[in-house]
C-alpha cells in the first residue's frame, strides 16, 4: 500500500507539473504576442537610441579622415653596431584636411622625424613628407600623395561651449582609430608649459599616448581641436586632456602650407598678469588685463609711446583677460598690422595705435631653427640661449645670459618630471651652464640610462630635478 500510494503521489505531482507548464507556456505565448519590447514600452528610450545610432554613423564617417602616423628618428650622440646610429620609433595621429593629401598633426609627433609613414583607414601605408612645423603652437602639416581623399571639415572653436559633447579619435598605444566620447571641460587653458602660445580646449574625452595630433570633433562631425597633451601623474588617462583650438591651428596650418613658416606680430614689451592686489593699486575694478613691466628700445611699443606700468585692457576691441591672451592676439595680428590698444595709465584710460613688427627669431620653418638644441630625444626637451626679448618676457630682467628651455614634449620624461618651457638650466650633472657651449659640452656626456641631474631656475626660485629615459 505504501509503495502504491507513493507512486500515485508522484504521478499526481507530475500531472500537476505538466498542467503548470502548459499554463505558463500559454501565458508566455500571450505575452510575446501582446506585450511590446521593453524599449518600446519606454517612450523615452527612442530618442536615446536614435542619438546613439546617429553618433555611431557620425563616427564611421569621421574615422575615414583620421590617420595613424608612424615616425622614425636617428638618436643623437648614440652609436650602434658598425657605427650606425640607432633609430627611435614613435607614433601619433592626424586628420586629412585637404583632398590632395595634406594632414594636420602635432609638432611633437613629426617635427623632428627622419621618416614619416601614414596608415590610412583602409590599412594602406604611404610615405609622408613634412610641409612645415611650428613648435610655438605644437602644430605641423605633413603631406601624402593622393587625390579625392576623405576630408575632415573644420568647425569654429570660438563658438563651441563648455559642456558640449565632443569625440576624440586617434591611435592610443597603437590601437588604430580608437574613439572616445566626452565633453568640453573648459576653454582658454594657458600656462601649461606645453607650447609657447597656449589657448587649449580642455576635455574629459579619454586621450592617451598615441592620440597626439588626432582630431577632437563636435557632434556635427567637424574638427574643433587638435589633441595635444594630457595631464597625468601615471602617464595614462586621468580625465584631463588638452587640444589646440582649430581656429589657432587653421591659421598656422594655412601659413605652413603657403610659405613653410608662420608670421607673428611683435610688440616688444615685458608683461605680467594682473592680481587683485595689483588691480587695486592701479585703480582697476577687476584683475584683468596685462601689466607692462618693461618696454624694449627701438620696438613698436616704444615708438607708440607705451610705458612701464601701463595696463593693457583691449586690443582692437577684444578684451585682454591675461598676458597670455595679449601675446596670442598680438601674434595673430601679424607683422606690419596696425592695432589699437586700450589701456590705463596712472588711472587714466587712453588708446594708443601701434604698428607691429615681425616677431624676432622665427621658429616656424620646416627645418627646426638651429639655435634650438635637444640634448636627447628620449628626455624630450629643447633649449636656446637667452635673448634680451626672452629675458623681458619670462621675467629674467636681471639675467644677461644663460640657457632657457624652449619646448617640452608632452608625455616625455622631461614633462612628467616637471620641466616646463621658460625654465633656465643653471647646472647639468653638477656642471655650471652659462652658455650654449657649456650646454653642448655637458650634453655630450649625458646617458639616458643613468639620467641627468638638472638645477633649474625660475623667477620664483630654484629647484633640482632628475630626469631619466623610460
Amino acid at each position: 500500500m505504501q509503495n502504491n500510494s507513493l507512486v500515485h503521489r508522484k504521478l499526481g505531482f507530475q500531472s500537476y507539473q505538466l498542467k503548470l507548464l502548459a499554463l505558463l507556456g500559454g501565458l508566455l505565448i500571450l505575452l510575446m504576442t501582446t506585450v511590446p519590447a521593453w524599449s518600446e514600452s519606454k517612450p523615452f528610450m527612442n530618442p536615446l537610441t536614435q542619438a546613439s545610432k546617429a553618433r555611431a554613423e557620425l563616427v564611421q564617417s569621421v574615422q575615414k579622415s583620421v590617420v595613424h602616423i608612424k615616425v622614425e628618428q636617428k638618436l643623437v650622440n648614440v652609436r650602434g653596431p658598425f657605427q650606425n646610429r640607432p633609430r627611435q620609433a614613435g607614433s601619433g595621429s592626424g586628420a586629412i584636411v585637404r583632398s590632395d593629401g595634406y594632414i594636420l598633426t602635432n609638432h611633437h609627433v613629426v617635427g623632428e622625424a627622419d621618416k614619416i609613414t601614414v596608415q590610412l583607414y583602409d590599412g594602406q601605408e604611404l610615405k609622408a613628407r613634412l610641409i612645415g612645423t611650428d613648435p610655438a603652437t605644437d602644430i605641423s602639416v605633413i603631406k601624402i600623395e593622393g587625390t579625392d581623399m576623405p576630408v575632415l571639415q573644420m568647425g569654429d572653436s570660438d563658438n563651441i561651449l563648455v559642456g558640449e559633447s565632443v569625440i576624440a579619435i586617434g591611435n592610443p598605444f597603437g590601437l588604430s582609430h580608437t574613439v572616445t566620447f566626452g565633453i568640453v571641460s573648459a576653454k582658454g587653458r594657458t600656462g601649461m608649459g606645453i607650447a609657447e602660445y597656449e589657448d587649449f580646449i580642455q576635455t574629459d574625452a579619454a586621450i592617451n599616448p598615441g592620440n597626439s595630433g588626432g582630431p577632437l570633433v563636435d557632434l556635427e562631425g567637424k574638427i574643433v581641436g587638435v589633441n595635444t597633451a594630457i595631464f597625468s601623474r601615471s602617464g595614462g588617462y586621468q580625465g584631463i586632456g588638452f587640444a589646440v583650438p582649430i581656429n589657432m591651428a587653421r591659421r598656422v596650418m594655412n601659413e605652413l602650407i603657403e610659405t613653410g613658416q608662420v608670421s607673428r606680430g611683435w610688440l616688444g614689451v615685458g608683461i605680467q598678469d594682473m592680481t587683485p592686489e595689483l588691480a587695486k593699486a592701479f585703480g582697476l575694478d577687476q584683475a584683468k588685463g596685462s601689466l607692462v613691466t618693461g618696454v624694449m628700445p627701438g620696438t613698436p611699443a616704444e615708438k607708440a609711446g607705451l610705458q612701464k606700468g601701463d595696463v593693457i585692457l583691449r586690443l582692437n576691441g577684444s578684451t585682454i583677460e591675461n598676458s597670455n591672451g595679449l601675446r596670442n592676439l598680438v601674434a595673430e595680428a601679424r607683422a606690419d598690422a596696425k592695432v589699437d590698444l586700450d589701456l590705463v595709465r596712472d588711472k587714466v584710460p587712453m588708446t594708443l595705435s601701434v604698428r607691429l613688427d615681425e616677431r624676432p627669431k622665427q621658429t616656424g620653418q620646416a627645418d627646426i631653427n638651429s639655435s634650438t638644441k635637444s640634448p636627447s630625444p628620449e628626455l624630450g626637451f629643447a633649449v636656446q640661449e637667452l635673448t634680451p626679448e626672452m629675458a623681458q618676457r619670462l621675467g629674467y630682467e636681471t639675467i644677461q645670459s644663460g640657457i632657457v628651455i624652449t619646448a617640452v614634449k608632452p608625455d616625455s620624461p622631461a614633462f612628467n618630471g616637471g620641466l616646463r618651457a621658460g625654465m633656465m638650466i643653471v647646472e647639468m650633472n653638477r656642471q655650471s651652464i652659462n652658455s650654449m657651449a657649456d650646454f653642448q659640452r655637458a650634453a655630450r656626456d649625458i646617458s639616458t640610462e643613468d639620467g641627468v641631474l638638472l638645477l633649474l631656475s625660475t623667477p620664483q626660485g630654484s629647484q633640482y630635478l632628475f630626469l631619466q629615459a623610460d
